[in-house]
């Protein structure tokens, strides 16, 4: 049997935006037990030109949620990009799940050769699903997913490879 599109994007995407909810919970619970600022660990970032934690866990959220909303055919929910605790940012990881789940296997399935239109900042890309989906969403969902895990490692939050897989 061949691997289909919904099996390869909102399985992924639930799992690991689940997995990242979990940590996000561990990183507030040491924040609150050891009454660290809230704001260091959401501002921080590697280096001055990249994003910052925060912006890390919108992106992630976004290529989620766009990505499944442009196979689809379906409006994305919108967010304001305006979290300032990591509580609402756990919130906005579960909305992004929620939203994931209203849709149908079938919605999904057959989108490979789907033209699909993506607006950025600056210019606008046509894609095929396919290509959407492996070339971009994911390896750029995964790529922030890593880079937050990795700034709230690097805070003090005690995760393992586990808590990153979403299986604890």
């Amino acid at each position: 049997m061949a691997t289909s599109m919904y099996q390869v994007s909102l399985p992924v995407f639930i799992k690991h935006l689940n997995g990242l909810a979990g940590c996000m919970k561990k990183a507030q619970a040491l924040y609150a037990e050891k009454k660290y600022d809230e704001a260091t660990l959401l501002s921080y970032r590697f280096y001055p030109d990249m994003f910052s934690f925060t912006r890390q866990i919108q992106a992630m959220t976004d290529h989620a949620r766009n990505c499944t909303a442009l196979l689809a055919g379906v409006e994305a929910p919108k967010f304001e990009d305006n979290e300032k605790s990591l509580a609402e940012l756990t919130a906005r990881v579960e909305k992004t799940v929620a939203f994931l789940n209203t849709v149908k296997p079938a919605q999904i399935d057959g989108t490979e050769e789907k033209a699909v239109t993506v607006k950025m900042r600056d210019r606008e890309l046509n894609l095929k699903g396919q290509e959407l989906l492996l070339n971009r969403s994911l390896p750029n969902f995964y790529f922030h997913a890593t880079t937050a895990y990795d700034i709230m490692r690097h805070n003090g939050v005690e995760l393992g490879k586990r808590d990153f897989m979403g299986a604890s």
